[in-house]
């Protein structure tokens, strides 16, 4: 068996925009095929909800659009999730700071914007909804969906080329 190609994604408390990102990539991988091919995980910055299960708002809306994110649970970036994953996404410039600050030596190549892989000029930040409204939260969700699509055909084009 090859190799998984490992996607973190990495917000503040790891309880809406990353668990949603991932509940979003698993479901676009599965789609596409290629979900035993990928090994899909998020994390937050901070631990201020380890083991807790996603926002109920973030778990309604992806609900809405057929994407279950009831069985994640919130953990906090470790130091050796810089080896194990070969995209370290942020959700957030603040999340990317303080990632790079974190990352070992030789590893920085894998830490990215999460949006960047839109290649939508001034576009960077999936903004949190956590204060916000359902509204904020459906928001978040279309971003992460066109951020997702894009990433899997990055994806796919680097290292699944034969996989159309």
């Amino acid at each position: 068996m090859t190799r998984k190609i490992g996607v973190l994604f990495v917000c503040t408390g790891n309880i809406c925009r990353s668990p949603t990102a991932e509940g979003v990539l698993r479901h676009q991988a599965k789609l596409a095929g290629l979900e035993d091919r990928l090994l899909i995980d998020s994390a937050g910055t901070h631990g201020y909800h380890i083991g807790e299960p996603p926002d109920r708002r973030s778990v309604a809306a992806a609900r809405k659009r057929g994407i279950d994110l009831s069985s994640l649970r919130a953990r906090k970036v470790a130091s050796g999730d810089f080896d194990r994953f070969d995209y370290v996404l942020a959700l957030d410039r603040g999340h990317f700071d303080l990632l790079r600050a974190a990352c070992p030596p030789g590893h920085v190549e894998r830490l990215s914007m999460f949006l960047s892989h839109l290649g939508e000029h001034g576009l960077h930040d999936v903004p949190d909804p956590y204060y916000g409204s359902a509204r904020d939260f459906e928001h978040a969700l279309d971003l992460i969906e066109r951020g997702c699509a894009a990433l899997l055909a990055h994806i796919r084009r680097e290292h699944f080329p034969d996989h159309g």
